[in-house]
């Protein structure tokens, strides 16, 4: 046993002089990598300082007689007025130019391109059949005499053109309003119970465009001003 010790103390004291001398010859690459940088940096100076530096190019200092005098610019003539009577005749050019302007001015509808007529359903018509709508459909006094039914069945079915707005028109002239929640037609049936500056309760007749394509009756309906589809500000949305 003691002599194994002794072996392995041997093998440990090898070790750590390889160790030793390891260390000392990765120290000297170290310390001539150094040097050598050192050596190439003072050879660059050395260049860097043997190079000829350019001569400075020397400016003649001008003499006196040299010296070139500085020229003013002369001054531009003023164009002399015109006579009385070209100002004259250019004033009445002027005038007639704005006249005729003001002849051709041009409109809102010079803006608008001409719209036609697309159907919505187009389909395979015979040649007697008419292909456009009637005239008379675009006229208010049309609307006027339609039912409240048909005034909103064009306003449920005919959304986005100039029907829809007569119609809406109309229902409104006959004491109508839209709901914007419900998104349905409502009319008083009496007036109301109750009534303050945001919104009123009563018993209110309404359209069932939905279920039944009826008018039904709601009885204590509380109709809040928001919810008016209407121009009119909610202090004066009172008479609906």
């Amino acid at each position: 046993a003691q002599k194994a010790k002794k072996e392995q103390q041997q093998r440990e004291r090898e070790q750590q002089q390889k160790q030793q001398l390891e260390a000392q010859q990765r120290v000297r690459q170290v310390q001539q990598q150094q040097q050598q940088q050192q050596t190439k940096q003072q050879q660059e100076t050395k260049q860097k300082e043997q190079k000829p530096q350019k001569p400075r190019e020397e400016h003649p200092v001008p003499q006196k007689d040299q010296v070139r005098p500085v020229q003013t610019p002369t001054a531009k003539p003023i164009p002399e007025p015109a006579t009385s009577v070209n100002s004259e005749a250019e004033h009445s050019r002027r005038l007639s130019l704005l006249e005729s302007s003001l002849l051709h001015i041009p409109t809102g509808a010079d803006s608008e391109r001409p719209r036609a007529y697309v159907p919505q359903r187009p389909c395979a018509i015979p040649p007697s059949f008419p292909t456009t709508p009637l005239p008379a459909f675009e006229s208010p006094e049309m609307f006027q005499k339609l039912s409240i039914d048909t005034l909103i069945l064009s306003f449920y079915y005919q959304q986005g053109t100039y029907q829809q707005y007569l119609a809406a028109r109309e229902l409104k002239r006959k004491s109508w309003r839209y709901h914007k929640k419900y998104m349905t037609w409502f009319q008083r049936h009496e007036e109301p119970k109750h009534t303050t500056d945001e919104y009123e309760i009563g018993t209110y007749v309404y359209f069932d465009y939905e279920t039944g394509w009826c008018q039904r009756l709601k009885a204590d309906f509380t109709f809040e001003y928001p919810y008016l589809e209407d121009e009119l500000q909610p202090a004066l949305t009172k008479k609906i």
